[in-house]
């Protein structure tokens, strides 16, 4: 158990660790604005922002809480079939939503946060639980690849994107369906005495993955994450109307098109939370494939501004709420189980 005053300093590490956090997502929230604020001229952006129809808004983010929602149902069916202990009432969901704070960390990694609160309640190894966080991500891809598709036939843009990072999940799911294979390499590389200590942790992965990729469950997963995700594409939707642009089944499309694969480019791009990829994709892709009159580089800049408020930055601050609920409530169980987040046993 942790002496009382080592919890003390590890508690003070854990609270400058968050305003870390909160600053790099201030630097990047400001980063933001300055980069779509040259893509659209500053006082054009601001008068589509003025014109905006902010009636929507509590719509719009009622539907990111949707998709937040079905993916907390995917969370919970992976840490069923890894047979975790479920965490009691709200504090389940708070821990869920504590990753959501480490949503700007490069390719989420930092969302490892809920697998070692995780640990510290119930004592499940970091490298088990990981393995739901990572079928996650891989579900919300493919997700995103099918919602894609309802565009690729009418636009050529983004297809090399979609169709190379279909062959990636391709390869990496049947590499899971295959531990054997895994397993074999992980052998091999034992031979390097300083991998030791990763590689067993990378072979209960390995192995806990395996219970995640099975047909049944991979489908299902899937099936939620085209529900959870198709609720993010109508707010994108909404957005473009509210700013001007005449609804429609054709807007429709082409708002779920474009989030899709511009998600799809801010996630294989490794950059923390996919700005400026993310971003840049969505402004230009309104510019290209928005035929309506209204649309232009100030409204494209806007709406890019809008949707990643409503789910980018609306997922950090949710985050950031969390947190501090889950330390208190790990310190009310179990004074000595605040424990450093670069523990992994």
């Amino acid at each position: 158990m942790t002496h009382p005053s080592e919890s003390t300093a590890i508690s003070k590490t854990s609270r400058s660790g968050r305003w870390r956090a909160l600053i790099f997502t201030l630097f990047g929230f400001v980063a933001l604005l300055t980069g779509l604020s040259l893509f659209g001229d500053l006082q054009s952006v601001r008068a589509a922002l003025r014109d905006f129809d902010w009636r929507l808004m509590p719509l719009i983010l009622a539907l990111t809480l949707w998709n937040y929602g079905w993916r907390y149902v995917k969370w919970n069916r992976f840490l069923q079939a890894l047979r975790i202990p479920r965490i009691p009432g709200p504090m389940n969901l708070a821990v869920y939503l504590s990753g959501y704070s480490m949503s700007i960390t490069p390719g989420k990694v930092g969302e490892l946060v809920k697998a070692v609160y995780i640990r510290r309640i119930n004592g499940t190894p970091v490298n088990r639980t990981s393995a739901a966080i990572a079928a996650e991500r891989i579900t919300d891809a493919i997700a995103m690849l099918i919602l894609a598709l309802v565009g690729l036939l009418e636009y050529n843009y983004g297809r090399p994107l979609v169709a190379v990072v279909a062959l990636v999940m391709l390869v990496g799911i049947i590499a899971i369906q295959k531990p054997a294979w895994l397993h074999a390499a992980l052998d091999w590389l034992m031979r390097f005495s300083r991998l030791e200590s990763p590689i067993v942790h990378a072979r209960a992965f390995v192995d806990a993955s395996n219970q995640l990729y099975k047909p049944k469950l991979l489908t299902q997963a899937v099936g939620l994450g085209v529900i959870s995700w198709a609720g993010e594409c109508v707010a994108f939707y909404l957005v473009l109307i509210g700013l001007g642009i005449d609804a429609g089944w054709q807007l429709l499309l082409t708002a779920t098109f474009i989030l899709a694969v511009s998600s799809l480019a801010g996630g294989a791009s490794m950059v923390p939370g996919g700005l400026g990829v993310a971003d840049a994709s969505v402004a230009g892709m309104l510019v290209l494939l928005v035929d309506d009159p209204s649309m232009n580089r100030a409204v494209a800049a806007a709406a890019t501004l809008i949707i990643r408020f409503a789910t980018l930055w609306f997922a950090v601050l949710l985050g950031a709420i969390a947190l501090p609920i889950v330390e208190r409530y790990i310190r009310r169980i179990s004074p000595g189980a605040i424990e450093p987040l670069a523990s992994h046993e």
